[in-house]
């Protein structure tokens, strides 16, 4: 049986962000970039959830690309942040190194850009690494929708798994019975995942009678004018 049958779980993946950076997210067309921002957030929070071990690499962070989002950081408050040179992660050896300690083959991958950056790490880390990548396409973006799908075709002829943010969430999680990662999980559909998360709010509150999530001020009723 083929290794890639196995779902992803806990123990058994790894999560990388590569340069989510603002000048690079300034050049991404392939998707929303509050949308894209909005989804690698979302992935974080559920790699945090379920104890995924986590890198975050960085490029030419003072001379070009900026800093980290803030909003990614802020999930990983003490994660290190590995600088590189090269356009390919795989070749500085921090982030080889980083793959390696956390001791799991199947790698989720979200970064900037899909044809270039997440292309060629993924090519090699596969290669040489002996790797699996599972790479987030709607938490990654291209400069064109071209970029974006043509780079994402040649990496599934490839042998990588596209995935969506959403996707790894509910299979990290698998199983609603799992009451320990229950809540956090339903926190995060309900604050990322936009209609999904607008459904559950819906349920929560006027089919099971839940309070509300936010505190408001008072609800005022109907005065006709006349």
């Amino acid at each position: 049986m083929t290794a890639k049958l196995e779902l992803l779980t806990p123990q058994n993946s790894q999560l990388i962000f590569i340069d989510h950076q603002p000048q690079m997210a300034f050049g991404v067309q392939s998707i929303d970039r509050q949308a894209l921002k909005n989804n690698a957030v979302a992935l974080a929070k559920s790699a945090k959830v379920f104890a995924i071990p986590t890198t975050i690499t960085t490029v030419e962070t003072e001379s070009f690309s900026g800093h980290t989002y803030p909003e990614l950081l802020a999930v990983f408050p003490e994660a290190p942040l590995l600088e590189r040179t090269s356009m390919n992660s795989w070749d500085d050896k921090k982030v080889r190194d980083a793959l390696a300690a956390n001791g799991r083959k199947k790698v989720v991958v979200s970064g900037l850009w899909t044809e270039v950056c997440n292309n060629s790490f993924a090519l090699c880390a596969m290669l040489e690494g002996g790797y699996e990548i599972y790479m987030v396409a709607d938490a990654s973006g291209g400069t064109s929708k071209e970029a974006h799908d043509y780079a994402m075709q040649r990496m599934i002829q490839a042998g990588v798994i596209p995935v969506t943010w959403q996707q790894v969430l509910l299979e990290w999680q698998r199983d609603w019975a799992r009451r320990e990662t229950y809540d956090a999980v339903m926190s995060i559909v309900k604050e990322h995942s936009g209609a999904y998360g607008m459904g559950v709010d819906y349920a929560y509150t006027m089919v099971h009678k839940a309070p509300e999530r936010v505190s408001h001020g008072p609800t005022l009723a109907p005065v006709p004018a006349v």
